[in-house]
C-alpha cells in the first residue's frame, strides 16, 4: 500500500481570518468537495462548486486531496492509496517588508514533458505528453535571460564587481530626485539634428516630482507629488516647462509642511484631531474622499480636455499649456465604482473605456465604464459589462485591461486587496500597500467579456503571475492573441521602496526581483469539442476514488487517446499553447516575445489598438543591463528588436507618433523624454527616433534651475487636434 502525504493548511477559514479567499466556514462542504489536479508539483482547483481557496497547497510529488477526506489528520483507504493529512501553517502574505516570494526560473506550467497527477512511494503516474508542445524552457522564461548576451554580460560584470556596487551601471537616483523649483513659463531648449517638419505638437508627461515634504520623506516611490512635464514641438524648435499637480494631499501637505495624507506606501503623520471615530466615520463616505488623490500615474484625454490618473476615482483637468491644475472630478459622482485604472482605453471616435470595481450586494465586481464620446462625458458614462471577482474579500489589483473588436479583456492576477485589512488599515492609519495580498498558489483568470452584451463569454486560466502593463491584444483565426509585461510575483513592488531603492547597490537580489519579460498568451475560442471529449472523461458523475483508482493501478495511459491533452492554439507561427484540463478549465502556456525586461509598453495606438500588430515601444527594465536606460523596439512576429541607449542616459517610456499618411506600421517617429545620472540632474531633454530604423532624428537638451526627475506616463497631443478642438 501506497502512503502519500498532503499538507493542507487550513481545514477552512475561521469567519475572522479574511487572508486567504475562501468561502464562509458556513459554507464548509463546498470547501471539503474538491478535486485536485497536481501539475508538476503545483495544484489547480476544481470549477464549479469547487472553491478557488488559496488555503489547501498540495505541496511538490504529492497527492490531490479527495472530496471524501473527513477531517484533519484521519486516514482514509482508497483502494492502494492512503492519504495523510498534515497541517502547515498559512504563507500566503504580500508583506511589505521586502519579504516575497523567491523568483525562479520561470517555467510556465504545464511543460513540455508532462502532467503528474499523483505521486507515491514507488510509482509516478503521468498523462501523455502535451501534443505539439514546444520544450523550449526560454520560450517561457520570465526570471534570467538566459541566452541573451546583454544581460549575461551585465550579470557577470556586476558580480566581479565589489558587492558593494553591484549595478556599476545603474543609478537609480534618477527616481528618487525631488523638483525643487517649478518651471511655470516655457525655456528654450538646443536643438541637435532635425525635427521633422511635420511634427508639431506637445508631449505631456505625468509622474514622480518630490519625495520630500518638510522634513519627512515618502516611504515609496508611487507616493511622490505628481510632477506634470511639457515638451512642446513647434516648427523645429522645442521648450520645457514642469508643475505640479496642486491636488488636495499636496495642497495640504505643503500647508502643513508634514505629510498628512496617507499614500500608497506612507502612512501619515499622526493628527491629534482626528480620533478613531473620524477615521470609522471616513470608511462611509464618498468613494474616493478617503484617500489620496494625488494622480501621479498618467495622462488621458476625455474630449478636447486632459486628466491625470491614478487608481482612486479622483482624476484632475489640467490645462494641456500652462499645466495648470483646473478642476478635480470624483467619478464615482457619476458612475458606481469605488476605484479605476490609471490606464483607460480612448477609441478612435473619442469614446473613453476604462475598467473599475463596483461593491455589489453579492461583492466586488470588475466592471467596464463607458464614457461615449460628446458633450456631457462624464454625465452620460454607464456600466456596459461586469465580471465578478472570484474572491469575495480579496478582489485582485488592477492597473490596466484589454479591448479587441469584441471583447474587453481583463485578468485577474493573484495579486488581491484584503477588503477587510483595507477597512482596518483606514482606522489604523496604515498605507493601501499594507493591505495587499499575493497569493502565490492560485492561477491568473484571464476573462473576455462580450462587449455587445457585457456578459462573460470564457474564461483562461494561466500560471500565476504578476503585471502592470498590458501590451496589445487582437482577434484573429478564432483566438485572442494577448500580449502582457509579465513578472513571477510582485517582487518589483517592493524594490520600490525608498529606502530599498537607496540600497540596491548592496542588494544582489535586487535585480532578479526585479526581472520581468514580455509574454504572449493566445486564447483560442473554440474549444468546444475538446470541452466535451474532457467532460466524457473526467465527468463529475464519476467519482474522484475511482479514478485514482484506475491511474494508481497503471493503466496504460498512453494507448487511451481521450487522455491526450491537445494543443488548441491552431495559429501559425505562434508557440503559445492552450489545453483543455481534467477540470474542464483551460489552461495557456505564454510564448517570449523579447529576452529583455520591457516596460511601459506603448503601440501605433491610433491605429492598432485592439488589432493585429507588429511592432511596441518599451523602456528597459533590467536594472543589471549593461546599459539600464535602453530604449527597445519589439518586432513581434519575427521575435527581434532594435535598441538605443547613451551612457548615462535615462529616456522615459517612448511614445510612437505616424507620420502624416504613414505607408507602414512603424513610419514615424518615436519621442521619449530623457534625464541623466550621477551629477547631471539638473539636465532634461527630449529624444526623436526614426520609427524604422531607431535611430536618432534630433534632440532637444535643457539646462534647469533644479533636479528633474524621471518620469511615467503621457501622452502626444499634436497640433493637428489642437486646431480640431
Amino acid at each position: 500500500m501506497d502512503t502519500i502525504s498532503v499538507e493542507v493548511e487550513e481545514e477552512f477559514c475561521e469567519e475572522t481570518n479574511f487572508e486567504s479567499p475562501c468561502p464562509s466556514p458556513l459554507e464548509g462542504d463546498k470547501v471539503l468537495n474538491m478535486d485536485f489536479l497536481t501539475v508538476n508539483g503545483r495544484f489547480t482547483p476544481m470549477s464549479g462548486q469547487a472553491s478557488a481557496c488559496s488555503t489547501r497547497s498540495v505541496s511538490l510529488a504529492t497527492t490531490p486531496i479527495p472530496p471524501e477526506m473527513l477531517g484533519e489528520g484521519e486516514q482514509e483507504e482508497q483502494g492502494e492509496i492512503v492519504i495523510n493529512v498534515q497541517p502547515k501553517p498559512s504563507r500566503h502574505l504580500f508583506e511589505s517588508s521586502g519579504r516575497t516570494t523567491p523568483v525562479f526560473t520561470w517555467n510556465p506550467l504545464p511543460t513540455g514533458n508532462s502532467i503528474v497527477y499523483a505521486k507515491g512511494k514507488d510509482n509516478e503516474v503521468k498523462f501523455k505528453k502535451f501534443e505539439d508542445d514546444s520544450t523550449d524552457t526560454e520560450s517561457s522564461a520570465v526570471s534570467d535571460a538566459e541566452g541573451d548576451e546583454s544581460a549575461i554580460t551585465a550579470e557577470t560584470t556586476h558580480k566581479k564587481h565589489d558587492p558593494s556596487n553591484c549595478y556599476p551601471n545603474c543609478d537609480v537616483n534618477v527616481w528618487l530626485r525631488s523638483c525643487e523649483q517649478e518651471i511655470v513659463e516655457p525655456i528654450a531648449g538646443e536643438v541637435r539634428g532635425v525635427v521633422p517638419e511635420w511634427l508639431n505638437g506637445s508631449l505631456l508627461r505625468n509622474g514622480p516630482g518630490s519625495l520630500k515634504v518638510g522634513d519627512m520623506t515618502f516611504n515609496h516611490l508611487f507616493d511622490s507629488s505628481a510632477l506634470l512635464h511639457r515638451f512642446n514641438i513647434e516648427n523645429g524648435h522645442v521648450t520645457y516647462q514642469c508643475r505640479f499637480l496642486k491636488s488636495d494631499a499636496y495642497k495640504k501637505n505643503k500647508a502643513a509642511q508634514r505629510i498628512v495624507v496617507t499614500e500608497f506606501g506612507t502612512s501619515a503623520a499622526p493628527d491629534p484631531c482626528h480620533t478613531i471615530f473620524h477615521r470609522i466615520a471616513a470608511i462611509f463616505g464618498k468613494p474616493g474622499e478617503n484617500v489620496s488623490d494625488n494622480a501621479m500615474i498618467s495622462i488621458y484625454p476625455f474630449g478636447d480636455e486632459y486628466f491625470t490618473f491614478t487608481e482612486s476615482p479622483i482624476i484632475h483637468r489640467i490645462d494641456p499649456e500652462t499645466l495648470e491644475t483646473e478642476a478635480k472630478l470624483n467619478l464615482s459622482d457619476y458612475v458606481g465604482i469605488v476605484n479605476h485604472t490609471s490606464h483607460p482605453h480612448v477609441m478612435s471616435d473619442g469614446t473613453v473605456y476604462n475598467l473599475g470595481m463596483s461593491v455589489t450586494k453579492t461583492g466586488p465586481t470588475y466592471t467596464i465604464i463607458c464614457f461615449p464620446n460628446g458633450e456631457h462625458m462624464f454625465e452620460n458614462a454607464r456600466i456596459v459589462a461586469s465580471v465578478p471577482a472570484r474572491w469575495k474579500f480579496h478582489p485582485g489589483y488592477m492597473h490596466t485591461f484589454g479591448i479587441t473588436e469584441n471583447f474587453f479583456v481583463v485578468v485577474e492576477q493573484p495579486l488581491s486587496v484584503s477588503v477587510p485589512h483595507m477597512l482596518v488599515s483606514q482606522i489604523k492609519n496604515e498605507p493601501m500597500v499594507s493591505s495587499m495580498k499575493w497569493f502565490e498558489k492560485q492561477q491568473t483568470y484571464i476573462y473576455l467579456l462580450d462587449r455587445d452584451t457585457g456578459e462573460l463569454k470564457h474564461t483562461f486560466h494561466a500560471e500565476p503571475f504578476f503585471y502592470l502593463h498590458i501590451i496589445n491584444q487582437y482577434e484573429k483565426e478564432g483566438h485572442v492573441v494577448l500580449d502582457i509585461c509579465c513578472y513571477k510575483d510582485p517582487a518589483m513592488l517592493n524594490c520600490m521602496y525608498v529606502d530599498t531603492m537607496k540600497n540596491m547597490q548592496q542588494n544582489p537580489d535586487y535585480a532578479r526581483l526585479f526581472r520581468g519579460r514580455p509574454l504572449r498568451f493566445v486564447l483560442p475560442l473554440n474549444y468546444e469539442e475538446s470541452l466535451k471529449r474532457s467532460s466524457s472523461v473526467f465527468s463529475a458523475s464519476k467519482s474522484w476514488t475511482g479514478l485514482m483508482k484506475r491511474l494508481s493501478v497503471g493503466d496504460d495511459l498512453d494507448a487511451d487517446d481521450s487522455l491526450t491533452l491537445k494543443n488548441l492554439v491552431t495559429l501559425e507561427g505562434m508557440s503559445a499553447t492552450a489545453y483543455v484540463m481534467p477540470d474542464s478549465t483551460i489552461f495557456c502556456k505564454p510564448e517570449l516575445l523579447c529576452n529583455l525586461g520591457c516596460e511601459t509598453p506603448r503601440i501605433y495606438y491610433e491605429e492598432h489598438l485592439g488589432r493585429e500588430y507588429r511592432y511596441f515601444y518599451a523602456i528597459s527594465s533590467d536594472v543589471d543591463a549593461s546599459n539600464p536606460g535602453t530604449l527597445i523596439k519589439v518586432d513581434v512576429i519575427n521575435k527581434t528588436r532594435l535598441t538605443w541607449c547613451e551612457e548615462n542616459c535615462y529616456p522615459s517610456e517612448p511614445i510612437f507618433v505616424p507620420a502624416p499618411d504613414p505607408q507602414s506600421e512603424d513610419d514615424g517617429v518615436v519621442l521619449a523624454a530623457m534625464v541623466w545620472g550621477r551629477d547631471e540632474e539638473n539636465r532634461v531633454g527630449l529624444l526623436v527616433l526614426d520609427g524604422k530604423t531607431f535611430t536618432e532624428l534630433a534632440r532637444s537638451e535643457f539646462e534647469t534651475p533644479g533636479p528633474v526627475p524621471k518620469c511615467l506616463h503621457g501622452w502626444f497631443q499634436s497640433s493637428t487636434s489642437k486646431k480640431s478642438q
